[in-house]
């Protein structure tokens, strides 16, 4: 068993957050994206990975390197982002007759892994949405069984959207209609879609299954990935997983996470922020944010922000989203 994660995205709806941070490495809820997902798989038992990198990959391998060094995994680089379906093709070598766990580097979901992974047939993670036109759909018959599947169909007969979860039992017939697929011209914005690939399979008679996330949060927007952020949160609050220390003059409003090495000194936190190591605060307000690492801000209100690393914010209230490196004197 393997698990394949495509991290080569740009994340460009995170810009200039992006420019100089891999999305799959922004912080939320004391981890990055990145490590909720690999995080949740470990419990599971799946101890072999596949990381799909591309833009800003080197940053990636480190993270990994770092923070799982016992783990066992390999690095596959996609150079030309040309879609899900080419991500995927591209560790054939590497996974060969496996079977696979594949889980967008985006997509964070609260559903039991185990549970998926013991299922006879392979399985989609699915979850109803209100307009399923800008995502990959599924049609299901009333046993859950998919019968068809579209990439955002103008007019869709279904309203599951396909979140991004995966687990293919038939790696073989995967490949090889993977293959097909990069044969065969690309979809209209040049990307190959791993659900034309999938709906090949079904096409030639490999059953899939449907199950449903209890929640889903595709971490692509400043918006979701607040979200995100402040329902981690709460659920470590309720696990007992959140400690938070003493800092001089400053009220804690939980749930709120902070890194290690961190100076606070005469300010409000919280609720729903996580603060990255290192980060200087002083005289602030903030709520429902993320705070990079290695960041400094001084006499600011800040509310539903997301800030860089190594970013100095200072002066006046406002709704931001930073990216690293920066500096900005609003006083």
């Amino acid at each position: 068993m393997k698990a394949i994660i495509p991290v080569a995205g740009a994340g460009t709806k995170l810009r200039p957050l992006t420019y100089t941070q891999p999305k799959a490495l922004i912080p939320i809820a004391g981890k990055t994206i990145l490590s909720v997902i690999v995080d949740q798989l470990l419990e599971a038992g799946i101890t072999d990975f596949v990381f799909v990198i591309g833009y800003l990959g080197e940053k990636i391998q480190r993270y990994i390197d770092k923070t799982y060094p016992h783990l066992s995994h390999t690095f596959v680089t996609q150079n030309d982002r040309r879609g899900t379906g080419h991500a995927i093709w591209l560790t054939r070598d590497a996974v060969q007759d496996d079977e696979v766990m594949i889980v967008l580097g985006d997509t964070v979901a609260d559903y039991n892994v185990k549970d998926v992974l013991n299922s006879n047939i392979s399985q989609i993670g699915v979850r109803k949405v209100d307009d399923p036109r800008g995502f990959g759909v599924a049609e299901l018959n009333d046993k859950d069984m998919v019968t068809r599947m579209v990439e955002k169909p103008l007019i869709p007969k279904s309203n599951m959207a396909m979140v991004g979860i995966y687990y293919i039992k038939e790696t073989k017939e995967m490949y090889t209609a993977l293959e097909k697929h990069m044969l065969n011209t690309a979809d209209e914005n040049g990307e190959y879609h791993f659900t034309s690939a999938l709906q090949h399979m079904l096409e030639e008679g490999v059953p899939l299954h449907a199950f449903r996330v209890n929640n889903w949060f595709d971490c692509g927007k400043k918006e979701t990935l607040l979200s995100t952020n402040a329902i981690l949160l709460r659920k470590m609050q309720d696990e007992n997983k959140i400690e938070t220390p003493l800092y001089d003059s400053t009220v804690f409003i939980p749930p709120v996470s902070i890194a290690e090495g961190c100076v606070i000194r005469h300010s409000i936190i919280g609720p729903n922020v996580t603060i990255g190591e290192y980060t200087k605060i002083e005289s602030a307000i903030i709520a429902d944010s993320i705070i990079g690492s290695y960041a400094e801000l001084k006499e600011v209100v800040l509310n539903s922000s997301i800030i860089g690393n190594d970013a100095y914010v200072r002066g006046l209230s406002q709704s931001l989203n930073i990216g690293d490196n920066t500096e900005i004197d609003l006083g």
